[in-house]
């Protein structure tokens, strides 16, 4: 009888060995499936990070003047146009978004070149930025600006827009 008794406990010994390691295959599968996709994921991530470069003008798109707010001023009471001013800062997710999204479409572009007189303000630059959005009580980024030739706000639109919002924008001024 305690042959039998010891026979059993030394099957079952065995049957939970097995039963053990076939758990830990099982964890390491989906350890390292679950390793192979975070890493699949970083790199997926990585590869779509916007990166935009606010001191170059856009190759295509709005074009941003590179002309201080003053002299945009002058030239929009020359031309009889308004002033489209983005008002944004360097660590802004939404202003980086529409940089390399809504600004870049052509129907956007199009109507915005030809319609105002279009400068892009960072917000923290000491130069010019700082005391702008002191002027124009810019509290969040980003701030889309229609200004006439005398300074004075024409319309304030906040946050991110489409490129479909910006034609709105753009076709609600005269």
């Amino acid at each position: 009888m305690l042959f039998k008794i010891s026979l059993r406990l030394f099957k079952c010994n065995v049957i939970t060995k097995k039963i053990n390691e076939q758990i830990r295959i099982k964890m390491k599968r989906i350890v390292f499936t679950a390793a192979l996709g975070l890493l699949f994921v970083t790199f997926a991530f990585k590869s779509n990070d916007i990166n935009v470069n606010f001191s170059d003008s856009a190759l295509q798109g709005i074009d941003f003047s590179g002309i201080s707010f003053e002299e945009a001023k002058t030239k929009a009471i020359e031309n009889n146009q308004l002033i489209f001013v983005d008002a944004y800062t360097t660590w802004c997710g939404p202003c980086k978004q529409m940089a390399a999204t809504s600004f870049k479409d052509d129907e956007v572009a199009n109507l915005f070149n030809e319609k105002f007189i279009n400068l892009k303000i960072d917000c923290e630059e000491e130069t010019e930025g700082v005391q702008f959005a002191k002027d124009y009580k810019i509290k969040a980024y980003p701030t889309l600006l229609i200004i006439n030739g005398e300074g004075t706000v024409v319309k304030r639109v906040i946050g991110y827009h489409s490129a479909s919002e910006l034609i709105n924008l753009a076709n609600s001024v005269d």
